[in-house]
């Protein structure tokens, strides 16, 4: 796994109280932190990143993530982390808007992408 994922991962803290829990990331790491709406049908860039890795949070059901070789419909609240240099796409396949949390780790900004494939016609890098 990346150095930095792991000292992202060491940085987060759960903590249970009365009435439940909460979990605290590491925001001194992050260059960005962001909440992406998909709407139905429509798909992100199937894209890596040079300088940065990412770290998801899935928010709503109804998403299909592609990671790597893998691909699959996450649950709620379900965790992800995105490898610098890893394939990545995110899809909605609901009949609403999804959305999802996205943390960036690392020094990077939006020019830090490299596009697969893309529905819009966009170069291959932004």
């Amino acid at each position: 796994m990346e150095k930095d994922i792991e000292t992202f991962i060491e940085g987060i803290f759960e903590d249970i109280r009365p009435w439940g829990k909460f979990r605290s990331f590491p925001y001194k790491q992050a260059k960005s932190i962001k909440i992406i709406t998909v709407n139905p049908g429509a798909a992100l860039s199937l894209q890596y990143h040079i300088h940065r890795s990412e770290f998801w949070v899935v928010l709503d059901k109804g998403l299909e993530v592609t990671v790597g070789n893998k691909t699959w419909e996450p649950n709620e609240n379900e965790e992800i982390f995105v490898p610098k240099k890893t394939i990545h796409r995110l899809r909605c396949v609901n009949q609403k808007p999804v959305r999802i949390m996205e943390i960036w780790i690392g020094k990077s900004d939006e020019s830090d992408i490299v596009r697969l494939q893309d529905d819009y016609g966009r170069n291959s890098k932004n």
